[in-house]
């Protein structure tokens, strides 16, 4: 079932994101797990428990890939009506459509599907990027998702309320049905990183269907 986002859900969510430090990229509103201290170094490779993408799979995609384990898949629709949901659900050529939390595996952050319109996955996130509020250190890198083509970039991100810069990254491909965008965010730099292996199953596991 997709779950629409709409004004009345985002309004008490929004007071809750900046309480939190949240409001940059993030839709997720129930309250974060305590995380003891520890590095910034990534977890070892993720297990991956699961295909996502497919029809029948929480979130019906132009591409499959492997879903860590414990990670919470949702399928999202962006209502064009509502202008709080378009402002957090579009950016630049790209709309969001699934959210996989991470909440249940540890760590406090999404890996995040955005579709695009049919085009060079470059462009696509060249604008996504763009489109990105305090975005500094753009790096962009030519690579292989599953062994399809794809464009991989690495940025910052400062966070006015935290003040604080984190990493970013996310990786686009072309296929029959547009571009697909799949980004990692996370709450901070040492979220991002512990993220990482997710992130790395879904991109060396994608493949367009």
């Amino acid at each position: 079932m997709r779950h629409p986002i709409r004004v009345r859900t985002l309004v008490p969510a929004l007071a809750a994101l900046a309480a939190a430090g949240l409001l940059t990229g993030c839709l997720g509103t129930e309250p974060a797990p305590d995380k003891p201290a520890g590095t910034t170094a990534a977890k070892p490779g993720a297990k991956g428990a699961a295909s996502l993408g497919a029809p029948g799979t929480a979130c019906a995609l132009p591409v499959s890939f492997e879903l860590a384990e414990n990670w919470k898949p949702k399928a999202v629709t962006v209502s064009a009506d509502d202008e709080i949901a378009a402002a957090l659900g579009k950016q630049g050529p790209a709309t969001m459509v699934c959210e996989i939390d991470a909440k249940s595996a540890g760590n406090i952050g999404f890996l995040r599907v955005w579709s695009a319109g049919k085009g060079p996955a470059k462009a696509a996130l060249e604008g996504f990027v763009k489109a990105e509020k305090n975005a500094s250190k753009v790096v962009y890198n030519e690579i292989a998702a599953g062994g399809t083509p794809a464009t991989e970039v690495t940025y910052t991100v400062y966070n006015k309320i935290m003040e604080e810069s984190k990493e970013e990254r996310a990786f686009a491909l072309s296929t029959p049905k547009g571009t697909v965008i799949i980004h990692l965010g996370g709450l901070d730099t040492q979220e991002h990183r512990e993220m990482l292996p997710a992130y790395e199953l879904a991109r060396s596991s994608v493949k367009a269907l």
